[in-house]
């Protein structure tokens, strides 16, 4: 079996959104128990979350240019369509979300989130926006990927594979 560059980056793209979500889950958990000693480790994690998500961005911008087409193609003529019509659809939307709020979280933790009863909770509401986003978008791209391989292992799909 081939490892090719589209799945190296298809892989890559879902990895670092997976740990992006990750780094969000533990500023929640850092913002739950905010305290002077964990201030520092709080805003390093809240800056790995953007730096993860962009990346996440990045590679899945660049598979989405330069590869969807063609599964995109396939999902549409295999017993799938949904997978592209709804769950990719909704996903080209959906994800500014997260990536937005991953910009936004290093700006709330540069409070003190330990006597700022306020910016903890606008810290905890951002955080776990990002990971129940982020894994909405994770399933719709699970949905996305097993349309494709219904789409080829559906006889009547007459879309050759790019």
């Amino acid at each position: 079996m081939n490892v090719t560059f589209k799945d190296i980056l298809l892989f890559t793209h879902a990895g670092f959104g997976v740990l992006a979500i990750l780094a969000a889950l533990w500023v929640f958990k850092d913002a739950l128990d905010a305290s002077e000693a964990n201030a520092a480790r709080t805003r390093k994690a809240a800056f790995f979350v953007t730096l993860l998500m962009c990346v996440s961005w990045i590679c899945g911008g660049y598979w989405y240019v330069h590869f969807y087409p063609g599964d995109k193609a396939m999902i549409l003529k295999g017993p799938w369509p949904f997978a592209h019509t709804l769950f990719m659809e909704t996903k080209e939307h959906l994800f500014f979300i997260p990536l937005i709020l991953s910009f936004y979280l290093p700006i709330l933790t540069r409070e003190k989130l330990f006597s700022n009863a306020t910016a903890r909770k606008m810290t905890l509401c951002v955080a776990m926006l990002i990971v129940l986003s982020g894994l909405a978008i994770e399933g719709a791209g699970s949905v996305i990927g097993y349309g494709v391989r219904v789409a080829l292992l559906h006889p009547e799909t007459k879309v050759i594979h790019q």
